[in-house]
């Protein structure tokens, strides 16, 4: 299985600090963003890892590397001009092969346990939903008997982990689109499923968040 990390974008909100340094290569702790979740893929047995550069991605690839140091296969994505998460995805797609992968977010600091994701999920997509934090209450999809749906109650947030077919994908281009678009198509479709994980996540926004986290 091979797994994908979403770190093309701007990081507006961080600045100042991603005036210089991209934001997955913001440190917790001692440990940059995306190197956290390069060693948490490879324990969970995912070594062959591509990665989406975009803004300051030369940066990305001279910290990283091909990966070897942390037993990772590293291949990257050049975007210009940055094509979102779902155009994204798309263009990575040749390096992603044929079969189902895992998406995530760079930018959160988690302890899910990669492991646990289905290798071939009932639907064309799989995500991993969590409580809905401060900056957005109000929820994204609902999830009932592990189906997801748009609909009911409660409403969680989606924890920018997922797994997905390539299909799910195929009557998309390398344009810039929100992943979010092709989850309510899957989700009205009856081919989504997803999972509710309560342990450590944050998503990490601002400087203050990134603050409180390096101190908790």
């Amino acid at each position: 299985m091979r797994a994908m990390l979403l770190s093309a974008g701007l990081g507006e909100r961080m600045q100042p600090l991603t005036l210089t340094t991209p934001k997955p290569l913001l440190k917790i702790k001692g440990e940059s963003l995306i190197v956290c979740h390069i060693c948490a893929l490879v324990q969970s047995g995912i070594r062959e890892i591509i990665i989406n550069l975009g803004y300051r991605g030369s940066q990305i690839e001279e910290t990283l590397g091909n990966g070897s140091q942390w037993g990772a296969q590293l291949r990257y994505s050049y975007e210009d001009p940055i094509l979102n998460t779902g155009g994204g995805i798309v263009q990575a797609l040749p390096l992603l092969g044929p079969d189902p992968f895992v998406v995530v977010s760079s930018d959160l600091y988690t302890d899910f346990p990669f492991n646990r994701l289905p290798t071939h999920p009932k639907g064309l997509i799989h995500l991993v939903m969590v409580d809905n934090p401060p900056h957005h209450p109000k929820g994204d999809f609902a999830l009932v008997d592990g189906v997801l749906q748009e609909t009911g109650a409660p409403l969680l947030n989606f924890g920018g982990i997922g797994v997905y077919y390539p299909e799910l994908f195929e009557d998309s281009k390398p344009e810039p689109f929100p992943l979010s678009r092709l989850f309510r198509k899957a989700i009205r479709s009856g081919f989504a499923t997803g999972e509710h994980y309560k342990g450590v996540w944050h998503n990490v926004g601002t400087p203050e968040q990134l603050q409180a986290l390096e101190l908790s």
